[in-house]
């Protein structure tokens, strides 16, 4: 497994060529816009009111009938066809000419950052990722793991959000490359302290695992590792913006690895969101590339792929019709830097920050520094409401971007979910947002994705025969829920599945041989088959042989929403 670096290809969405990228695994496009003040909703002043007129009112004829009412004589609001008045208007929504009548309301300034290079963060105002607050919001502390080359452990933008940092490959945790750096900056760099740049995670506290070999390669041993050290010690969210060739199609160059996996649902079964750049096509065969690299490409895994200033997807960014689930800026994305790179150029004046970097990050562009916006807006939701799911914080991510369309600069994404860019851009403010409405499924018992040890394991209480499971499955992120049961020769077993929604939900049993249910080779291994997806699925056994029986809940179609479902297992002697 390597960091890529992205070649000028034409882009596939946008017709055009793309840039020269120059970081290792994720490239987007160039831009620079100034961090402005924007408007947000505030409380009403409490005191005053509004009264809209009709269209056919005469506005003196309703001030006098008002005045009367009230015994206040109204303000006028020329030329707006509006009134406003300190008393609380009983009744006055029933005298003629009066459409409305409403408290006065207030906008106030969004959170805009003191720090001085905050103005050529325009992934920041892309991303809206201060607008949710007034000031710097109070959020609760949340460790975020970057796993990458390390990171300037000095670096006075960062220093004080260090928490942990260790390396896997020999030395000290300290960057000597770069990559990393970028990555913990667009994170967690100090937030309105006058100094570089402002962070978009304004709680994170890092935990720094350098993964990258002197070479420059990063082995799947060593990321591993990173993963469970950083679970660990307390990590609630893991920022993977590295990467390996998948390609389904032809196996003898596909780079899936299964100690991989088996750490990200460590990471995830201890309540930790992954979070992993979905790659770029320069090591792929050809360009643009449909396929998410790994670890983006596994179950729970939040892939993230990149856009340009104008919203269109780079040719380098890759596509992936299931695993790639969200977009963010990803071209000229300003943050730290080691400083003892940057003092290779004594006379840029931004030292400790990418306007100085060396020349293959001068500027940062790719789907790697994508991948970090995402971590914070991760970050934030945790920080708000800390005993989120990590299921709950990918469903709320993913269901409040902002569908990218022709319209929106996207020329080759369809309505909705599409290969380009998931579900859209990422939109951090309405994902603040959704926190005060009905909040998603907590998905239950997860990760149990396949049979052996992957399955929940299902015991019985002594002396009952009947479990019930609540969970639920996504079919771009958690297709398949897996759950062992233990069966006796002659013990039967009943089944049924009921989704909250109509949904193409199956359930079949397999026997205790099983090794994967998604070995196409041993389909003979399935016993029960569920055959009519709808409201409610039913199948039943009678176990011919003793063991640990896997019952298995898949979802074969999209569902916009994640599909929740009870699952009630009886076991009769």
């Amino acid at each position: 497994m390597v960091y890529v670096t992205p070649r000028g290809v034409p882009d596939e969405a946008t017709g055009a060529p793309s840039n020269q990228c120059r970081s290792w695994i994720g490239r987007v496009v160039r831009a620079s816009a100034a961090v402005a003040a924007l408007a947000w909703p505030g409380a009403s002043l409490g005191a005053g009111y509004t009264l809209g007129l009709t269209p056919d009112a005469d506005p003196a004829s309703v001030t006098a009938a008002v005045e009367r009412a009230t015994g206040e004589r109204p303000r006028s609001l020329t030329p707006l066809r509006a009134l406003a008045v300190e008393t609380r208007p009983v009744g006055l929504h029933r005298l003629p000419g009066v459409a409305w009548v409403e408290p006065e309301r207030v906008r106030r300034l969004s959170f805009v950052p003191s720090d001085p290079l905050a103005s050529r963060q325009w992934y920041a105002v892309a991303n809206r990722a201060y607008d949710a607050w007034e000031t710097p919001p109070p959020l609760a502390p949340v460790r975020v793991a970057v796993i990458d080359s390390g990171a300037d452990l000095g670096h006075p933008d960062l220093a004080g959000r260090i928490v942990g940092a260790r390396s896997f490959v020999g030395g000290s945790a300290q960057d000597t490359r770069g990559h990393g750096t970028i990555v913990a900056g667009i994170i967690a760099a100090e937030l309105d302290n006058a100094t570089g740049i402002a962070g978009l995670a304004p709680s994170a506290e890092l935990l720094i695992a350098k993964v990258v070999a002197p070479s420059g390669t990063i082995s799947v041993q060593a990321e591993a590792r990173a993963i469970h050290w950083a679970v660990d010690n307390g990590a609630r969210v893991l920022n993977i913006s590295l990467g390996g060739l998948r390609d389904p199609r032809n196996p003898s160059r596909d780079t899936f690895s299964r100690l991989e996996q088996e750490a990200v649902a460590y990471a995830v079964k201890k309540g930790a969101v992954i979070v992993a750049a979905v790659g770029n096509s320069d090591q792929a065969p050809r360009t643009p590339w449909r396929f998410a690299s790994y670890p983006a490409a596994l179950p729970h895994v939040l892939g993230v792929s990149a856009l340009t200033r104008n919203g269109a997807s780079p040719g380098f960014s890759n596509r992936d019709a299931v695993y790639n689930d969200v977009a963010a800026p990803g071209e000229d994305v300003i943050s730290t830097f080691p400083r003892s790179l940057t003092v290779e150029r004594a006379g840029c004046p931004d030292q400790g920050y990418t306007p100085c970097a060396t020349s293959e990050f001068r500027p940062p562009e790719g789907t790697s520094f994508s991948a970090p916006q995402v971590t914070a807006a991760a970050a934030n939701l945790l920080g708000a409401r800390p005993l989120l799911r990590p299921d709950q914080v990918t469903a709320i991510i993913e269901r409040t971007a902002a569908d990218a369309t022709p319209q929106t600069g996207c020329r080759a994404c369809a309505p909705g979910r599409d290969a380009y860019t998931g579900w859209g851009a990422l939109d951090a403010t309405t994902a603040v947002e959704a926190l005060g409405g009905q909040l998603p499924a907590r998905d239950g018992h997860e990760p149990n994705d396949d049979a052996g040890d992957d399955a929940f394991r299902l015991y019985f209480p002594a002396g009952e025969e009947a479990r019930f499971v609540k969970a639920s499955v996504d079919f771009w992120d958690d297709q398949d829920d897996v759950y062992s049961v233990y069966l006796r020769r002659g013990e039967k077993l009943y089944a049924s599945l009921v989704p909250s929604v109509l949904a193409d939900v199956v359930l079949a049993l397999w026997r205790p041989e099983t090794v994967s249910v998604s070995d196409l080779a041993r389909q003979e291994l399935r016993v029960r088959l569920s055959n009519r997806p709808g409201r409610r699925e039913r199948l039943s056994w009678t176990a011919t042989e003793e063991g640990w029986h896997f019952l298995h809940a898949r979802l074969t179609a999209p569902s916009t929403p994640p599909v929740a479902y009870r699952l009630s297992i009886v076991r009769t002697g």
